[in-house]
This record gives structure tokens, C-alpha cells and sequence, in this order.
């Protein structure tokens, strides 16, 4: 699922995800029709292989800051976030704990409501 949207989001752009596999019999295609010299396929295949990753990876940068810019226009919580709460509620709860211990060693119980 993950590499059709890969290519899907790639041919979106304008790019085309190419395995090595396919870069390598077009260089054999270009050898065969002696458009290039076979001392030269192997770096030019390594040449555009490399270009290619370059390129994805440019373009996943790109739409992680994307997402990342999104996300805070929409104040989406972060994990740091979400951390600094849980560790708010925990000083609470145990805040909490306390002062219901002292009021029932007290004898007093904390007010219940009954409706």
C-alpha cells in the first residue's frame, strides 16, 4: 500500500519512482543501439540511480514539512505535548490522593453529591 502511494504521490508531481532494474535495461537498450559506450553504462546507471534517491528524498522532506506546517496551522497536538499533560494529570491525581487521605484520617469525609 505504502509504494502505491509512493508512486501515485511521485506521478502527482511530475516524477516517476524508476527501480534499478528499469534504469539498467534502458542503458542496455542504449549500449545495444550503441548510443553509449558499455565502459560507460555501469556510471551512468549508478549516476541515475543516485539522482533519483537525491530526488525522493528531496521531495519526502518536502512534504514532511508540509504535513509539519499543516499540522501546527492546525493545532494539532505533538507528542511533546501530549506528554507534558499526562504528566500534569499524573502530579494531580497524585495531588488529589493526597488531600482525600488527609480528610478521611481526619474523620471527614470530601462532599459527595447526590442528585
Amino acid at each position: 500500500m505504502s509504494d502505491l502511494f509512493k508512486k501515485a504521490i511521485s506521478l502527482g508531481v511530475g516524477l516517476t519512482i524508476v527501480s534499478k532494474e528499469k534504469v539498467e535495461k534502458a542503458v542496455e537498450e542504449l549500449v545495444k543501439r550503441g548510443e553509449l559506450a558499455p565502459s560507460e553504462s555501469k556510471a551512468l546507471i549508478d549516476r541515475l540511480v543516485e539522482r533519483g534517491d537525491e530526488e525522493r528524498g528531496m521531495f519526502k522532506s518536502a512534504v514532511q514539512e508540509q504535513v509539519q506546517r499543516v499540522l501546527k496551522e492546525l493545532k494539532v497536538p505533538v507528542q511533546s505535548d501530549m506528554a507534558a499533560l499526562e504528566l500534569r494529570i499524573a502530579i494531580l491525581e497524585s495531588r488529589l490522593a493526597e488531600l482525600e487521605g488527609v480528610s478521611q484520617s481526619e474523620g471527614t469525609l470530601p462532599e459527595t453529591r447526590t442528585d
